[in-house]
């Protein structure tokens, strides 16, 4: 996947999309209902999101202004943003969820090509990872919200470039050798030594096993053995 931060602008606006038919198809009495993510409910889910898109413009801000803007004022008011806006009914999330990714996409398009080189301290990366998170944050919680979509849509780009992430920052997992079909390098995690197990399988099944969307039935393990426990993420 492209790390051209306008052509990933343009995938997140993708995502986006996608997302809000998603949600315009969800039983407006569902949003009590438990999300696939642990402690959640899908109101969760879609609150997060538009916060999230908030919170990726606000660093989009510092690095354009110069002005420091965190992401949220403190970790208790990321908290207590999503929890307020869990609730609300189903029309004002998916307005919400259209306002806030307007608000994001007018951020990058007023991004002049220097600013996209500016270190932003809460992320310690350039700008220019911005719409690479804000996209990750789109597809995986996409994922969150039931069996509408899965890591089977995502694309193979982006399940192989969550994949790679997730693996490189994967300090504390138990040692295991990735073969993700069809990709040339393995990718090694934890100690990983020639007695490490190899997990294979497809980049898309890997990416969301690391990621805590999949169970791994469809990953093999040689030698024959039981899939270990990944880290978890995020």
């Amino acid at each position: 996947m492209t790390m051209d931060p306008l052509v990933l602008l343009t995938d997140v606006d993708r995502a986006t999309e996608e997302l809000l038919r998603t949600a315009q198809d969800l039983d407006p009495a569902s949003l009590g209902s438990p999300s696939l993510l642990p402690g959640w409910t899908l109101g969760h889910v879609l609150s997060h999101l538009a916060r999230n898109a908030d919170a990726q413009t606000n660093l989009l801000t510092w690095a354009r202004t110069g002005v420091e803007t965190p992401m949220y004022a403190s970790p208790e008011a990321r908290v207590a943003g999503i929890e307020e806006g869990a609730a609300r009914p189903l029309r004002a999330q998916i307005e919400d969820i259209k306002a806030s990714h307007e608000r994001f996409a007018d951020a990058g398009a007023a991004m002049p090509a220097e600013a996209w080189t500016v270190v932003l301290p809460p992320i310690g990366q350039p700008a220019a990872a911005v719409p690479w998170a804000r996209l990750r944050e789109v597809e995986v919680h996409h994922v969150d919200l039931g069996d509408r979509y899965t890591p089977g849509d995502w694309s193979d780009a982006f399940a192989l470039r969550l994949l790679r992430e997730i693996a490189a920052g994967a300090t504390d997992s138990p040692p295991m050798i990735l073969r993700p079909w069809g990709v040339e390098h393995p990718l090694p995690l934890g100690a990983a030594d020639g007695a490490a197990p190899v997990i294979g399988g497809p980049t898309k099944s890997l990416a969301a096993w690391l990621a805590g969307r999949a169970d791994g039935t469809d990953l093999t393990v040689s030698p024959d053995g039981e899939l270990p426990v990944p880290a978890r993420w995020k």
